[in-house]
């Protein structure tokens, strides 16, 4: 039980409850009748005070309000890794690869931000879907236009939800309308976002490269310096995602040891530094991100849509780097934690140059709320429901289909019931999705 000064607003929560006892290791708890008490604090923030049986913490808590869903489990909400919000016209478009796909698809619809209004349309149904998918967190792209960065900021605080996105910079190989003309001014409107936005309310900004070849050495750099300036800001870019994306970093940085060092050299790699993919990394590359603290955002539906590769479980956990799921919408093909995590177990059993790895129901639950959180530097804030958690997390309902509830009645374990979610979920799993102690949408109709 966790006791905190000037609590108003206690609500408990009665249902089945999963979380992860020791947020790092990816074990889940399971709780068959559970009490979950949250009150906001004196900050204004709705954090979770006490998890456990019904039994033992109704007593304590007698004048307690609470909301019984029989049947139903109340879990952290998701966290996604990364993902771009202007992309969200993108998803399911056909392209030969990676770079193709940019420059047909990506690139010509990114233009479109630089209007406010339009931007604001976007962003109105790209937080709606993302409640009805039960992601309550996610650390997202936005474009290289300041006003899609503003757009998105307002909306998130407007919803209270806690969200990370920031500006992105490319000042060359980009078309017109989209390449940052001026890099002194691209740099100057990041700081500028960075003291408009950053840490208020519940929102944080990430300093965006967009990937290495769209960035000049100045501006990357100029970038590195910004990061050292502001230490507790995020950075997010890709790397080694596609053997021509590759190739092409090296024709650009041949003084770099790697795709990575390009990064590293700029400044860029260190605590709260997340990048996306993380595929073509050598045991090298590996041990330097964990050595700093960089975490990987593991794109399992955008690496098998795009040809790109599988991202290395076995190397990544032997060389002890940090990592999480991400659904990367739009080169992702899905906004569902659910298929990202059936994505991520068929990745793992395919893993180049080995046996491949059967992930655990448990883990690929974990990748996507606990260890994600933990990827951002966000551990024991999000992605769980231990004591001192903010207050956002999902409603499951394992009788959503049929075919769910006629296959969740017959597993005889924690690990059969998961898997079964993960394999036959969708949406409709997420009866409800909670944000700071509010429901924000509702998808039992």
């Amino acid at each position: 039980m966790r006791h905190a000064p000037h609590l108003t607003e206690c609500q408990g929560w009665r249902a089945s409850l999963l979380w992860f006892a020791e947020p790092t290791t990816p074990k889940a708890h399971y709780e068959t009748d559970g009490l979950l008490v949250t009150a906001r604090e004196a900050d204004g923030i709705v954090r979770i005070q006490a998890i456990g049986p019904y039994r033992d913490l109704a007593p304590p808590y007698p004048q307690l309000p609470v909301t019984h869903w029989p049947g139903r489990c109340i879990a952290p909400g998701f966290v996604d890794l990364h993902i771009h919000y202007p992309q969200t016209d993108v998803i399911g478009s056909p392209a030969e690869g990676l770079l193709p796909w940019l420059e047909h698809y990506t690139f010509p619809h990114e233009k479109q931000f630089s209007d406010p209004a339009y931007a604001q349309e976007v962003t109105t149904f790209f937080l709606d879907e993302l409640m009805r998918q039960g992601v309550t967190t996610a650390l997202c792209f936005a474009t290289a236009h300041p006003e899609s960065v503003d757009v998105f900021m307002a909306e998130a605080q407007k919803r209270r939800l806690r969200m990370i996105t920031g500006k992105v910079l490319q000042d060359r190989h980009s078309p017109d309308r989209l390449r940052d003309t001026d890099t002194p001014l691209s740099l100057r409107q990041t700081e500028e976002l960075i003291r408009r936005w950053h840490g208020v309310d519940r929102l944080g900004y990430a300093i965006t490269p967009r990937f290495a070849p769209t960035s000049s050495p100045a501006q990357l750099h100029g970038a590195g310096e910004i990061a050292q300036q502001f230490p507790d800001v995020w950075v997010q870019s890709h790397v080694a995602e596609n053997l021509d994306e590759i190739r092409w970093v090296h024709e650009l940085f041949p003084e770099a040891r790697s795709y990575l060092d390009v990064y590293d050299r700029a400044g860029l790699l260190r605590q709260r530094s997340v990048y996306a993919h993380c595929i073509h990394l050598d045991d090298t590359d590996r041990r330097r991100m964990a050595e700093v603290g960089a975490s990987a955002a593991v794109s399992p539906t955008s690496n098998l849509f795009l040809g790109s590769g599988f991202f290395d479980y076995p190397a990544s956990d032997a060389a002890g780097l940090r990592y999480g799921l991400a659904s990367d919408v739009g080169g992702g093909t899905s906004f569902s934690p659910f298929h990202t995590m059936h994505a991520a177990y068929t990745v793992a059993r395919q893993s180049v140059g080995r046996a491949g790895i059967s992930l655990s129901p448990e883990h690929l639950w974990w990748q996507h709320t606990a260890g994600a959180a933990a990827a951002l530097d966000l551990n024991g804030q999000v992605g769980n429901l231990l004591p001192g958690c903010e207050a956002d997390f999902v409603v499951l309902n394992p009788q959503a289909t049929p075919l769910l509830a006629r296959r969740t009645a017959q597993t005889e374990t924690l690990a059969e019931w998961l898997f079964a979610m993960v394999v036959l979920g969708d949406e409709r799993l997420i009866a409800q999705t909670v944000v700071q102690g509010q429901p924000v949408n509702d998808n039992r109709a």
